[in-house]
């Protein structure tokens, strides 16, 4: 269990992260060089860090959001194997990619005047400039990080379970993060029996294209990745946390035919979650 400082995260909007890690092998010789110089920074300081330049980036007097250049930095996983000995694998930040990302989803999703305001047109032009067209069509083919604001999506809750190796972030003012991790071809055993079993039961939900998607993300990578659910500090707000549990039992209760197990199981998941969809609505 990590016990670190969480302060400045606290000041951001609690986000949720699904992310691979892969072994060092999976990388070339220039990301090796990079890792090897990274290895001592603990989780915790990590993550610190880059609230902390996060939230710089947010409220610094040029309106420009995005990173600039900088050496790529990775996150470091202490995996224990059966032996008990424990493996790093590793997972790139990606923040620039990343973060451009996010500027496309926006546009189109609010009003222009609003879009110009958080994100200016010179800013995003800057930053196009300072990635380029190749290296961001190339870097969204091996994008190892997904994020959701404000809850984690249900479909994620398939790939991690309560059981799973998990390493609690916490200090005095409360939990800053939960990570659940699992190796990543155990875990594409689940999501792949979850998607075969909506498909014959319950082929309308939308969750079953979420499964799908999460299939074929999944191997784009290493087969001896680690995948990490990151709670985030949406930790805070719901651990200890059921919603894997329910998920599994909603997906068996399907499969055997039980509708009013299936329901009862998406109604503990939907009132976990609605304090804080409410949550997000008032912020």
């Amino acid at each position: 269990m990590a016990r670190a400082t969480g302060t400045t995260r606290r000041h951001l909007p609690p986000t949720s992260f699904l992310r691979v890690f892969e072994p060092l092998r999976a990388f070339d010789d220039d990301d090796q060089l990079l890792i090897a110089g990274q290895r001592g920074l603990p989780r915790a300081e990590f993550e610190e860090r880059a609230a902390a330049e996060a939230l710089g980036r947010i409220t610094r007097p040029v309106s420009d959001p995005f990173p600039h250049q900088a050496p790529e930095r990775f996150r470091v996983l202490h995996y224990p194997g059966a032996d008990g000995r424990t493996t790093a694998y590793f997972c790139p930040d990606q923040l620039a990619l990343r973060a451009t990302l996010a500027a496309e989803q926006l546009d189109g999703s609010m009003r222009p005047q609003l879009l110009e305001l958080l994100i200016p047109d010179v800013a995003r032009e800057a930053n196009a400039g300072r990635i380029g067209h190749e290296d961001f069509a190339e870097g969204l083919a091996s994008l190892h990080t997904r994020s959701a604001t404000w809850g984690v999506p249900f479909g994620w809750f398939v790939v991690l379970r309560e059981d799973d190796h998990c390493e609690i972030d916490e200090d005095l003012d409360g939990i800053n993060s939960v990570r659940l991790s699992a190796p990543a071809v155990q875990v594409l055993e689940r999501v792949r029996y979850a998607a075969a079993s909506l498909a014959v039961n319950a082929p309308e939900l939308d969750m079953l294209d979420e499964l799908t998607a999460l299939s074929e993300w999944l191997q784009l990578f290493h087969p001896e990745s680690v995948v990490e659910l990151d709670y985030g500090r949406v930790a805070d707000l719901v651990w200890p946390d059921d919603s894997p549990h329910d998920i599994r039992l909603g997906i068996e209760s399907l499969a055997e035919g039980d509708m009013l197990g299936a329901a009862a199981s998406y109604r503990r998941l939907a009132s976990r979650w609605l304090r804080i969809r409410q949550l997000a609505r008032a912020s």
